[in-house]
C-alpha cells in the first residue's frame, strides 16, 4: 500500500508532526543495532531543540556536524529544519585546515563530533577566535534525552536550515544554503505527474551511503523522513555494505558512478539477490554507457534512473526514468534525462539567451529547489543566479527535440584543441568499454601545436597491460581523431575529493606547471 503526506507540506515540522500521527510506530531511522519510530524521532527532536537552546542556539545560528553518516545527524538536521537553526556537516575526511575553514566562515556555534573526530574538532575549534563549543555526539544526545521536548514557533519556510559546501575543486569551498522549501518544494509537482519513484509503499527502506556532507547523502534521509518510510544509515560506502543492504530489504538507494562500479564487480555481485531493489539512482558524475549496461544485466529487476543536479539545485532537476534504460543500451542512456516536474530548463549561449535544440551551451534551471544564494558570498550569487532566478549550472550540454538533456562537462574542464572543443567525458565514455581500463580521466595538456592536446589518464584491471597505441587506436574507432587522446598516463588510482568526484586539476597541475596559463 502507498503511503502519501499531503501535498502542500514544505517543512520538517509538518512532515514530523503527519507521520508521528499517522505512522507512529514506524521505523524512520535504522542505524547498525539503533532504530527510532516516527513518534521518537518527534520528541526527540523537540528535545534536542532544548538542548541546543541550552547552549544558546537558535533560529539563524549555526551547528556543525563532524563524523560519518549516521542517525544521530539526521535527528540534528531534522531539529534544525523544525527550529531554524542550520545545520552545517562537514566532510569527515577533510584535512583539519579545511574543517577550520567551514567551521570559521559558518560561524557556528557547536560542533557535535562522533568519538573518533572530538580530538581533530577540539584542536581546530581551538586555533580559531571565538571557536565553537565541541561536544561529543553520544554525550550530547544522552544530555538530549533527559530534556523537556521544546515547543517553537514554526519556522519560515524560505529560512536556511542546511548549509553544504561544495567541492571546492577551485579556491574555497562556497556555503550553499538551502532552505525547507527548497528541500522540499517538487515534491507536489512530482506526485501530481504520477511519478512512480516518489510512490513509497509500506514496507520501503532508502539506503543513506554516501557522505552526509554533500547533498546526495543528507538528500537521501530527507527523501526517505518526508515519504514515510525507513532509511537505513551506514557509516560509508563499501560493497558489501550496499550487497547487505539490498538483501535485507532496501528498496531505494542512490550511488554515484564509481560506487556502482565497486558494487557490480564486488566478487559477491554475480550471485547477490538484487530483488528486493525497486530503484537504482545514480548520478553526481558521468555513467560511461558500458558501466551502465553491466549494471543493468547485473541487476535486471531494478529499475534504474540517472539523476542530475547539484548542492545549489538541492540536488536532483533531471531524471531519466527505468523505460529509457535498455540492457543492449540506446542514445538516451547517454543522456541525464529531462526535467523533473516544476523544473524548467534552457541550454544558454554566452549572451544568456536560448541556444536552438541541438546546439552545446551552459544548463540553466529555473527551479523552486534552486538556493537563495552562497553564505556571505553576495558576488559569487550573482555571478550563479541571474536577475530572473534562473542558476547558472557551469555545465555544458545540448538538449534534444523530446527535452533529453545531454551532459557534455564542466565548462571549465572543457579542452580547446586547435580551435575544436573537447569535452573530456565524452572521450571517456568512448574509452571505458576497452577490455583492459579500469577507470578514465580525460585532460587537456599543454601543446604548442594545438594549444591544448587530449590526455588519457587510465587506471587498469588487475593483471592487465594496456598499451598507449591500443587505447588511442580504441578511441579513434569511437570519436573523431581530434578528440581522441595523443598521449595515456597509466596510473595507480584515480584523485578524488570527498564526494567520489575525479580531480581533473590534480591530474592537470603536473603538466602546466610553469605555463603562465592554461589554454582552457
Amino acid at each position: 500500500m502507498s503511503v502519501h503526506a499531503p501535498d502542500e507540506y514544505i517543512t520538517f515540522d509538518e512532515y514530523l508532526r503527519y507521520w508521528a500521527k499517522e505512522r507512529a510506530d514506524t521505523i524512520v531511522l535504522e542505524a547498525g543495532d539503533r532504530t527510532t519510530t516516527f513518534a521518537e524521532a518527534e520528541r526527540k527532536t523537540r528535545q534536542i531543540i532544548s538542548a541546543l537552546a541550552q547552549r544558546g542556539i537558535g533560529k539563524g545560528d549555526r551547528i556543525a556536524w563532524l563524523g560519518k553518516n549516521s542517525d544521530r545527524y539526521f535527528l540534528l538536521l531534522y531539529a534544525c529544519g523544525r527550529l531554524g537553526a542550520v545545520m552545517a556537516p562537514i566532510g569527515w575526511r577533510l584535512a583539519p585546515r579545511e574543517i577550520g575553514y567551514i567551521l570559521s566562515d559558518t560561524e557556528a556555534k557547536l560542533v557535535v563530533a562522533q568519538d573518533a573526530f572530538v580530538e581533530t574538532a577540539q584542536a581546530v575549534a581551538a586555533g580559531l577566535e571565538n571557536g565553537p563549543l565541541v561536544e561529543e555526539g553520544e554525550a550530547f544526545f544522552t544530555a538530549a534525552d533527559k530534556m523537556e521536548p521544546a515547543d517553537f514557533d514554526p519556522v519560515d519556510a524560505e529560512q536556511p536550515v542546511l548549509q553544504l559546501y561544495t567541492s571546492g575543486t577551485t579556491g574555497n569551498p562556497k556555503g550553499v544554503q538551502l532552505s525547507n522549501r527548497n528541500l522540499f518544494a517538487l515534491r507536489k509537482p512530482g506526485t501530481e505527474a504520477g511519478l512512480e519513484y516518489l510512490d513509497y509503499k509500506e514496507g520501503d527502506c532508502i539506503l543513506c551511503v554516501m557522505p552526509v556532507a554533500h547533498i546526495a547523502g543528507t538528500g537521501v534521509g530527507v527523501i526517505g523522513m518526508s515519504s514515510g518510510v525507513r532509511s537505513l544509515v551506514q557509516p560509508e560506502f563499501t560493497p558489501d555494505g550496499v550487497i547487505d543492504a539490498v538483501e535485507s530489504g532496501t528498496t531505494h538507494m542512490f550511488l554515484v558512478p564509481a560506487a556502482v562500479q565497486m558494487a557490480i564487480q564486488s566478487p559477491r555481485a554475480g550471485t547477490a539477490d538484487w530483488s528486493n531493489l525497486r530503484y537504482m539512482m545514480y548520478g553526481a558524475a558521468p555513467m560511461p554507457l558500458e558501466l551502465l549496461k553491466e549494471a543493468v544485466r547485473t541487476m535486471p529487476q531494478t529499475g534504474f534512473m540517472q539523476v542530475y543536479g547539484m548542492t545549489e539545485t538541492t540536488g536532483t532537476v533531471t531524471y531519466l526514468p527505468p523505460e529509457d534504460h535498455d540492457v543492449e543500451g540506446n542514445q538516451r542512456m547517454r543522456s541525464a534525462g529531462k526535467a523533473c516536474p516544476g523544473v524548467t530548463i534552457e541550454v544558454r549561449g554566452e549572451d544568456n539567451k536560448p541556444l536552438p535544440l541541438g546546439e552545446i551551451g551552459e544548463i540553466c534551471i529555473l527551479s523552486p529547489s534552486n538556493t537563495a544564494g552562497y553564505w556571505k558570498l553576495p558576488e559569487a550569487t550573482k555571478g550563479t543566479i541571474d536577475a530572473d532566478g534562473w542558476l547558472h549550472t557551469g555545465d555544458a550540454g545540448i538538449m534534444d527535440e523530446d527535452g533529453y538533456v545531454y551532459i557534455q562537462d564542466r565548462i571549465k574542464d572543457m579542452i580547446i584543441s586547435g580551435g575544436e572543443n573537447v569535452y573530456p567525458a565524452e572521450v571517456e565514455s568512448a574509452i571505458y568499454g576497452h577490455p583492459a581500463i579500469a577507470e578514465v580521466a580525460v585532460i587537456g595538456v599543454p601543446s604548442e601545436k594545438w594549444g591544448e592536446e587530449v590526455k588519457a589518464c587510465i587506471v587498469a584491471k588487475p593483471g592487465m597491460d594496456v598499451e598507449a597505441s591500443d587505447v588511442i587506436g580504441y578511441a579513434r574507432e569511437r570519436v573523431a581523431a581530434f578528440k581522441a587522446p595523443k598521449s595515456v598516463d597509466v596510473i595507480s588510482a584515480m584523485p578524488r575529493n570527498a564526494s567520489g568526484k575525479i580531480l581533473r586539476r590534480e591530474l592537470r597541475a603536473p603538466y602546466w606547471e610553469g605555463e603562465e596559463r592554461q589554454v582552457n
